[in-house]
C-alpha cells in the first residue's frame, strides 16, 4: 500500500481548547495568577559564556589573543553580555513581583543597579575562582596545568557557574541564580543551590553527583568528592501542613575539611576544621576539628 500522499488530521482546535481549560482551569498552577515574560535560557547561556570569557579570554573567549587585543576583546564581550544580563535581570524581578502597581520602568532601574553591582563583581568572582583552581591543581595529582583544569574538570566549571549564579542571588536575583544553577547542574551532573556560602578554595574531584544545599556554609579550602550530598535532614511543615521555607537545614563545613565519594552529611551540623569524612559515610551529627569518620566507625556505632 503506497503511504506517500496519506495524511492525517488532528483536531488542533480542540487540542488547543482543552489545553486551555488545564492551564486556566482544572490545572493551574500560573505564578502569582498571571502570564509573565520569564528570562531565556537561550540567552542566559549566552550570557554564561560572554561571563566565561569575560574572566578567562582566552581559554573561554578567542585562543588567539594577544597582549595588544585582549582588553578589546574584553571590554567589547562586557558591553555586550552585561546589556543582555539586565534584561534577564529585569524579567526574572518583574516574574517574581506579587504587587500588580508597580511600573515596569521600576522593574529596569532595579535590574541596571543590581547588573552595575554584579559588574564591579567580577574580579573578586575572577579571584575566587582562581583560587579554586589552584586548589583543584594542588589536590588533584593528575592534573597537569591550570588550562587543563579551566577546560577539561567538570567540577570547576560548576565551580564558575556558581560563583556567578551566588553573586546574583545575594544582589537579590534568585530566579536568575536558579536559572544559572540549573545550566551548571545539566553540564556537570553537579548541583549547588546558589544560595550556598563557599569560600574560597573549594575543589570538586571528578563532580558527577554532587549536591550542595541552598543553607550550606562552606570554609576555606574544602575537597568534595563525587556523589557528596550536603543535604537537610528533615523538613518541617507549618499547621497548614506546608514546608517551612528559609531555615538553617543544610551542614556547615569549616576550613580544610575532606569528604570523600558517596558521603551524606545533613541537617545543620558541624563538621569541624581540618576533619576527613569517609566514603559512603552517612553522618547527621556534628563533629569536632580535626576527626576522620569512616563507614565503618559509624557501623560500629
Amino acid at each position: 500500500m503506497n503511504h506517500t500522499n496519506e495524511k492525517l488530521f488532528f483536531d488542533i482546535s480542540g487540542l488547543v481548547q482543552a489545553l486551555r481549560e488545564s492551564r486556566e482551569e482544572t490545572h493551574k498552577i500560573r505564578h502569582l495568577g498571571r502570564v509573565r515574560e520569564l528570562p531565556s535560557r537561550s540567552e542566559l547561556e549566552e550570557i554564561l559564556e560572554g561571563l566565561f570569557a569575560a574572566l578567562f579570554p582566552t581559554h573561554y573567549g578567542r585562543p588567539d589573543l594577544t597582549d595588544d587585543d585582549i582588553d578589546f576583546f574584553v571590554g567589547d564581550i562586557l558591553n555586550t553580555t552585561l546589556k543582555k544580563l539586565t534584561e534577564q535581570v529585569r524579567r526574572g524581578l518583574y516574574f517574581l513581583s506579587k504587587d500588580n502597581s508597580l511600573d515596569i520602568d521600576s522593574f529596569e532601574l532595579t535590574a541596571k543597579s543590581i547588573t552595575k553591582s554584579f559588574g564591579e563583581s567580577l574580579p573578586h568572582i575572577r579571584s575566587l575562582i582562581v583560587s579554586d583552581v589552584k586548589a583543584a591543581y594542588s589536590g588533584d595529582p593528575a592534573a597537569t596545568s591550570i588550562s587543563e583544569i579551566l577546560l577539561c574538570y567538570p567540577g570547576i566549571n560548576a565551580t564558575i557557574h556558581h560563583r556567578i549564579a551566588h553573586a546574583l542571588h545575594q544582589l537579590g536575583s534568585p530566579l536568575l541564580a536558579r536559572f544559572i544553577s540549573d545550566i551548571a547542574h545539566s553540564k556537570t551532573g553537579v548541583d549547588i543551590h546558589p544560595g550556598a556560602q563557599i569560600n574560597e578554595g573549594f575543589f570538586i574531584d571528578h563532580g558527577t553527583g554532587v549536591v550542595i544545599g541552598e543553607t550550606t556554609v562552606i570554609g576555606k579550602h574544602v575537597r568534595l568528592y563525587q556523589a557528596v550530598t550536603l543535604g537537610a535532614k528533615s523538613f518541617p511543615i507549618d499547621q497548614e501542613g506546608d514546608l517551612i521555607k528559609g531555615n538553617l537545614r543544610h551542614p556547615i563545613v569549616e576550613d580544610g575539611v575532606v569528604i570523600y565519594a558517596g558521603a551524606t552529611v545533613l541537617g545543620r551540623i558541624t563538621i569541624g576544621k581540618n576533619s576527613t569524612i569517609g566514603g559512603n559515610v552517612w553522618l547527621t551529627h556534628s563533629v569536632p576539628p580535626n576527626s576522620n569518620i569512616s563507614q565503618a566507625q559509624m557501623l560500629s556505632h
